[in-house]
Parts: structure tokens; C-alpha cells; sequence
């Protein structure tokens, strides 16, 4: 056998699936399946079956999805850099799937780094709506921000703040959350070796009791008739089936219903959740500590969990996970508008005021009488998460920006946020006009869009920035770059967003040429003032829209000279 596995596992492992133990055991003997799953923010389902550079083939749960041979290197493509696609663990694509997010949906991805699931989501809601992504983990954020930005998205904003925290802002707020809870990662065992290495510090009792938390934190902030997907990538019925089981006994509100795709899985094991019970009431469960004096959950709760699903990699080709889909019966009010009503209404208060520096967990900030910052550092709890085989596809985040001071720290003082938008919306105007062929929505439309600064940064966010006080933010929305002095420069996710004709002037590099491997390297490009497409009322000369094969991936200066000076991000490089 390849992994070495625990051997406290095992054990418990033959006694849970009986005669299917040798399968299971089996499964550990092949190899994990790599797949993609195509980014229809940028490209079409269709279009890109018809350009693909790899043998696909495709994934039964995920229409987007597809598997992939083993010696291909996705990762090591042009399209990758275009953001085409999001390399994937094939079963990590089905809590969205089972999610059934929809254009126009709330939804908040709470456990998301490295950001494989809150891009899947953000390519079903098509620039619609909004996505509150967060994570916990600040060493983690970066990679968030990042897969994000590659892959186009406009409409997210990304926290780095704990379950209660948001609740406090956006209770009854979303109409779907995805929980991909932090766990033991037994499933993970095949892919990552470390995970097995790690398990005993994973323990399921403390990995079941902050799901449990996580759980009912989150149920405050589903709105009527809203969604929750569970997820883990864990075996453990402690930490799939009873957790289910008693968050439905104290949630009445909520019914345990069967995932979409769920053909191709396996049904949950409502007996392993009694007998998870039965080895409680004996004391020879690994939960007596935490579940002493509880009410044990009712036989209808358990019953529900029948429900759920379970993948397993002797029965699929992909890793192992759990998944439940908790709907709140209530109905729910298809015409409301993501913009704070007086229903919504919150408090806020002028002593909680944060400005999380962009690509960085920077402590909260809150503002003295006379308007600045002051820092107080605040931990982050880690966890084990199902996306955590998705690491390497996030690569390096772009650098924070603003100015640091040498231990990395936000130096940025929090300005006036009306002069501060001022400036920024001056600075913004003239460079939309004279480097765009775009407008960007307002807070007046049926899916409004609001303007924010923090520090020297313009961002557009579905949310009015009342919303997020006291959070700590991450990215506020869609990054359009920094100003200063009445000059505005722009970032380079708002060029990954950008379709070619969106921008005045536009280069396209072919798929297979020297030329766009030597931009993805961070190399000036000699351009002939003719290969710019340009608009007629603009030269050469100015931003031009990088593309390769038609689909953009930064930016570039022409000069006179003929020269395209390079603004493609330094952690980014093609190496």
C-alpha cells in the first residue's frame, strides 16, 4: 500500500463497511484522479470542449467538470494563466452542485480558501448577485483573493473573520451557504499523505465540536426558505451523520433533502449515527467528553440523514467527502434586492471601523476621535478543510497592496471615506472613459453595485460598505486599482475580468507563440503600433489588453518606441 494509514483508522474502518472493507482498502493501491472544471465566467462549456488542449472526459456530478490523464499539466498552460478553468478534485466539485446556486442568489462560501468552490459558485451566479467568501486562516487568504482575481470575478468580497462575527452583520441575510467544514480529512488520506500523518491531531471529537458551532452560527444567517450545503472530506460519522442529526433537532426549521446528482453516490448511514449513540451511552465513544449530559438526537432526526451522501473512492473515481443539503422550510422572497432596506437594518458603530489592507489578514482597526487607525491583532484558528488538495492550483497570491512597513504590516492610515471616494471616483472617471468601453452598475439598479475606498484602493462592491464595518475585510469587491494625485492605475483584476471589448485597446497573442509565453514570463514585448486594435477615438499608445487566443490575462503599456511594457504581477510568472 502506498499511504501508510493509521492504524486506529483501519480498525474502525473494517468495522463501519464490513464485507466492502477489502474495496475500500483497494481503492488506496490507484492513483488520485486529477481533474478540471471549466470557468464559464470566461468560456462556454461548449467552446471550450471544442479547444480543450487535454483529453477530457467528463465528470457524471459536475457538468463543467472533467477528468483528466495523469500526465497532463494543466497548470502549465496558457489557458490556465487566462483563467479558463480551475484545477479541481473531481468529488470537492459536488457540495456546489448540490448548493444549486442561481443569478442573482446571496450566498456566502464560509470556509472557502483556497477559493475552488467560491469560484464554481461564482461562475453559477454570472456577475449576479453576490458572494461573501471568508476564510479564517490568514496564511490561506492570499491564495483566496488570488483564484478569484484569476478567475474573473466581479461580484465577490472576501473576510477573514470568524462565523459569529459575520452573523452579527448578515443575520437572515443569504439564500445559500456553503459549509465546507473543517474536519479530520480522512478522505484526504490518498491525495495527502500529511493528512494521515495529521489525523490524531485533527481530532474528530474537536472537529465535531466546532462543526457543531459552525453549524448553529450559520443557520442564523440563512434567510427563509434559504439553503445550506455541509461538507467534509472525512469518514467519521461523528462528524458527518450525528452532526447533521443533532443540528436538525435543534433547528426544526430546517429538513435534511437529497442532493442533486446524488445517483452516483452513496446514501448516508443513519446507523452509524445510533451507533455513534450506543457507544456513547456505553462511554466508549470518542465524544463522551463533549456530549456528556446531552440530549441524544431523536429517531426522526437520524432518520433524515438517510438523505445525505456519502463519496467514496472504492465506488467513484475521486476522494472521499460527505455531503448534506439542509433547507429552511420557510418561503423564501425571490424580489428582494441585496441592497440594505430598513429590513435590513443594522447597528453600526463608529468606535468598529476596519480597512483590512487587499491580499492581507491585517488585525481590526478601529478609528480614534480623530479619524485614524489604530491596530489591535487579533489570531486565526486553522482547520482542515475539503479544498485543502486544491493548494497548489492557487500558486501565489499578487502582492497586498499599499505601502508596508518591513515586518509586512499595513502602514496605510484609513483616510476620510467621503473625501477618500471623492478622489477616488476623480481619478476613476477619466480613466474609464478614456481606456474603457464600460459602465459599471449603481446602487439605484435592481443589482446595485457600490463604490469603496480603502486606503489609496478603488473597489466596486455589491454591498454598501455599512454593511461591512467592523468585519475584517479582505478585498470589498471587484479591485479597479489605486489613485493618487488625480492619477488612477489600474489592477490587474480588473483586467482578468475584462472581455476584450470592453477595453479601448486590445493585443491578441496567439495560443502557441513565443510571445505570450515571454508575457506570462514578466518579458517587454516588441509590438508594432498595428497589432493594437484600437478604438478609433484612441492610439496606441496607453493600456493595452493582453490576450491570449481571445481571452485576456493583464495588462500592457505601449510605448512609442514599440515596446509593451509588461504589467503582468511578479508572483504570478509563468516559471
Amino acid at each position: 500500500m502506498a499511504v501508510q494509514l493509521p492504524p486506529q483508522f483501519l480498525q474502525r474502518m473494517e468495522q463501519l463497511l464490513g464485507e466492502e472493507y477489502d474495496a475500500f482498502l483497494q481503492s488506496y493501491e490507484q492513483s488520485p484522479r486529477a481533474g478540471l472544471r471549466v470557468n464559464t465566467l470566461k468560456i462556454s462549456n461548449e467552446q471550450f470542449q471544442s479547444k480543450s488542449p487535454f483529453e477530457l472526459r467528463p465528470i457524471p456530478w459536475c457538468e463543467t467538470g472533467y477528468y483528466l490523464n495523469a500526465e497532463e499539466r494543466p497548470g502549465k498552460h496558457p489557458y490556465y494563466y487566462s483563467g479558463l478553468y480551475y484545477i479541481q478534485e473531481p468529488s470537492a466539485m459536488s457540495p456546489v452542485e448540490a448548493l444549486q446556486v442561481e443569478p442573482g442568489d446571496r450566498v456566502l462560501d464560509l470556509c472557502a480558501a483556497p477559493g475552488g468552490k467560491s469560484t464554481q459558485i461564482a461562475a453559477a451566479l454570472q456577475g449576479q448577485g453576490l458572494l461573501v467568501t471568508n476564510d479564517l486562516s490568514a496564511d490561506r487568504i492570499r491564495a483566496l483573493g488570488k483564484n478569484l482575481e484569476l478567475s474573473g470575478v466581479r461580484n465577490a468580497i472576501v473576510l477573514n473573520e470568524t462565523p459569529d462575527r459575520i452573523a452579527d452583520r448578515f443575520e437572515g441575510f443569504f439564500d445559500k451557504i456553503l459549509v465546507d467544514a473543517p474536519c479530520s480529512g480522512e478522505g484526504m488520506f490518498r491525495k495527502d499523505e500529511d493528512a494521515a500523518r495529521q489525523w490524531l491531531n485533527h481530532s474528530v471529537e474537536s472537529c465535531s465540536m466546532m462543526q457543531r458551532d459552525i453549524l448553529r452560527t450559520v443557520a442564523r444567517m440563512l434567510a427563509p426558505g434559504g439553503r445550506i450545503v455541509y461538507s467534509t472530506c472525512t469518514f467519521a460519522p461523528e462528524e458527518n451523520e450525528r452532526s447533521i442529526a443533532v443540528f436538525l433537532d435543534q433547528h426544526p426549521e430546517f429538513q435534511a433533502s437529497v442532493p442533486a446528482g446524488s445517483e452516483h453516490f452513496q446514501p448516508g448511514q443513519s446507523k452509524w449515527a445510533v451507533q455513534v449513540e450506543q457507544e456513547l451511552a456505553e462511554g466508549r465513544s470518542v465524544l463522551n467528553k463533549m456530549a456528556a449530559g446531552e440530549q441524544p438526537p431523536s429517531a426522526e432526526a437520524i432518520s433524515q440523514t438517510d438523505r445525505t451522501v456519502r463519496l467514496w473512492p472504492h465506488h467513484i473515481e475521486g476522494e472521499g467527502h460527505y455531503l448534506a443539503v439542509l433547507d429552511h422550510t420557510g418561503e423564501r422572497n425571490r424580489e428582494r434586492s441585496i441592497a440594505i432596506t430598513s429590513a435590513d437594518a443594522i447597528d453600526v458603530k463608529a468606535s468598529s471601523y476596519n480597512k483590512a489592507g487587499d491580499g492581507q489578514a491585517a488585525g481590526r482597526m478601529r478609528r480614534d476621535k480623530s479619524g485614524h487607525a489604530g491596530k489591535e491583532t487579533k489570531g486565526a484558528r486553522g482547520g482542515y478543510t475539503n479544498d485543502n488538495h486544491d493548494r497548489r492550483s492557487a500558486g501565489k497570491g499578487s502582492k497586498p497592496h499599499g505601502k508596508h512597513d518591513k515586518k509586512g504590516q499595513s502602514a496605510r492610515t484609513v483616510t476620510n471615506p467621503v473625501n477618500g471616494l471623492e478622489e477616488g471616483i476623480l481619478a476613476w472617471t477619466p480613466f474609464q472613459q478614456q481606456e474603457l468601453n464600460m459602465q459599471l452598475q449603481d446602487a439605484s439598479s435592481a443589482d446595485p453595485r457600490y463604490m469603496i475606498v480603502y486606503g489609496s484602493n478603488l473597489y466596486v462592491s455589491p454591498l454598501d460598505e455599512q454593511r461591512l464595518h467592523g468585519l475584517k475585510v479582505i478585498r470589498p469587491g471587484w479591485y479597479l486599482g489605486t489613485f493618487k494625485n488625480g492619477r488612477f492605475t489600474a489592477s490587474h483584476a480588473l483586467a482578468t475580468a475584462l472581455v476584450p471589448s470592453e477595453a479601448k485597446r486590445r493585443l491578441n497573442l496567439a495560443l502557441d507563440s513565443a510571445e505570450s509565453i515571454a508575457y506570462l514570463k514578466g518579458q517587454t514585448l516588441s509590438i508594432a503600433a498595428d497589432r493594437i486594435e484600437c478604438d478609433p477615438d484612441v492610439t496606441a499608445k496607453g493600456y493595452v489588453l493582453v490576450c491570449i487566443d481571445g481571452y485576456s490575462v493583464g495588462w500592457g503599456k505601449w510605448q512609442q518606441d514599440g515596446n509593451l511594457k509588461n504589467e503582468y504581477p511578479a508572483g504570478w510568472r509563468w516559471m
